[in-house]
């Protein structure tokens, strides 16, 4: 005899997680655990504004999907406690959803993380959109950091002709320095996705 088990929130489809996950951003009076502002004015490093779409299979913009971003501190350090994150300025941990920006955008304000364990500095992706019955795990690099770009070995792990997918692209702005990420779903341009 077989029980019937319900579904987990991974496993199902619907734009409620990024409502429940970051509702002040959807102006709900509920408070956020995690917003887009990973990096307070004293925190150390570069300060930088991390800026993209998620795309769909036809090349358009998804105007539901929610983006989580995790990485180290401008010094290849992991926040391990509140208390250090309040000390240091830094959460580590970012979520946005793309429905509230006029083109579908997430928007991260954050530091350039440092470089720790052998790997260039990365930014950790996961991807919450409607019709997907998991979430989906990337990486973003950047195309400035080619040196330890060519030393990473998950990046170096990616055949060559798809490795650009992975880079974001550095923009000196008035306003600060912009890295351009856009995350292709599916399409000549999909973006590389990794089996976690």
């Amino acid at each position: 005899m077989s029980t019937l088990l319900a579904q987990t929130p991974s496993q199902t489809v619907g734009p409620y997680f990024a409502y429940g996950l970051t509702p002040r951003q959807y102006f709900y009076d509920h408070g956020s655990a995690y917003t887009p502002v990973l990096a307070q004015p004293h925190a150390e490093g570069e300060h930088i504004t991390v800026i993209g779409r998620v795309l769909d299979g036809a090349g358009q913009p998804v105007s539901d999907a929610m983006i989580e971003i995790a990485q180290l501190d401008a010094r290849g350090r992991e926040v391990t406690s509140a208390e250090q994150a309040q000390a240091w300025g830094f959460t580590g941990f970012g979520r946005c959803g793309t429905g509230t920006d006029a083109q579908c955008r997430f928007v991260f304000t954050t530091v350039k993380p440092g470089a720790a364990d052998g790997q260039a500095p990365h930014i950790d992706v996961i991807v919450f959109m409607r019709g997907m019955l998991s979430h989906a795990f990337t990486r973003i690099y950047f195309e400035d950091e080619a040196q330890a770009n060519a030393q990473d070995p998950v990046l170096q792990s990616v055949p060559a002709e798809r490795r650009g997918t992975l880079l974001a692209r550095r923009q000196v702005q008035p306003a600060g320095v912009v890295y351009q990420f856009d995350i292709h779903m599916q399409g000549d341009q999909e973006t590389v996705f990794f089996d976690l």
